[in-house]
């Protein structure tokens, strides 16, 4: 298949038998069933979309803008677009998120950092801290006599 520019685009596939080490750079899809050890980044300018599938696992930090994990990452991840985390995500890092999606189960072992462009664009950040975060139990209501 051929994108606009001429050039091709795809899927590149990092199989479950396959175990790849050093930095990765791609543009279009990346598929990881496998382990990379190395940091993973796209290039810039593109609409690229990791997916890290249940088995799948990175060692290194990822900079992709659209990011699809299922699997485990021992890293930061960083998007300035989207981060899907599916149930049974696992990361250990902080994450760079501009929108995020995190589904019951996944599990983050580090900070969320929200990442939004001001009006001049450029970038500020709100972190939040998970050891900080409490959940406060809801009133009892109590009837009276």
């Amino acid at each position: 298949m051929f994108n606009k520019t001429g050039g091709e685009s795809g899927i590149t596939l990092i199989a479950n038998n396959c175990e790849v080490s050093g930095d990765l750079h791609f543009s279009d899809q990346l598929q990881v069933n496998g382990v990379v050890k190395g940091n993973i980044y796209a290039a810039e300018g593109s609409k690229a979309v990791i997916t890290v599938s249940e088995k799948g696992r990175v060692k290194g930090d990822i900079r992709v803008p659209n990011v699809i994990i299922n699997g485990k990452v021992f890293g930061d991840v960083h998007s300035d677009k989207h981060i899907e985390l599916a149930s049974k995500a696992e990361i250990k890092g902080s994450v760079y998120y501009n929108l995020i999606e995190m589904v019951m189960g996944s599990r983050v072992d580090g900070n969320l950092v929200n990442i939004r462009k001001d009006k001049d664009g450029k970038h500020e950040t709100t972190q939040e801290s998970l050891a900080d975060a409490t959940v406060k139990p809801a009133p009892v209501a109590t009837k009276s006599a």
